[in-house]
């Protein structure tokens, strides 16, 4: 179960927090003002809390890679060859493109 507590208490109770956590797996929310600062976490939690980031990730890159292969399908290379020389005209003679 969650539990809430301030730096302060924090500071005095650390041992038995840092138990609780490590030990019992219980996250606490560290509150400073009563605004939430920071979480902690056995580090197993975290590990997996990394993992799935992680797997989000590269999930999310291989669906832009995937739409960026569909999107390019129907482009003409020879069409990709003159932006290319096009970009490379305009980038060393800037005065000489409109």
């Amino acid at each position: 179960m969650l539990k809430i507590i301030g730096v302060t208490d924090l500071q005095r109770g650390f041992r038995k927090v840092f138990d609780e956590v490590a030990e019992g797996r219980t996250p606490y929310v560290v509150t400073r003002g009563s605004r939430p600062e920071a979480v902690l976490l056995s580090y197993d939690e975290y590990q997996q809390l990394a993992s799935f980031q992680e797997k989000e990730i590269v999930h999310e890159f291989d669906r832009l890679l995937a739409r960026q292969a569909s999107t390019s399908a129907s482009i003409d290379e020879a069409e990709v060859q003159e932006d290319v020389e096009s970009a490379r005209r305009e980038v060393r003679h800037p005065e000489t493109t409109t």
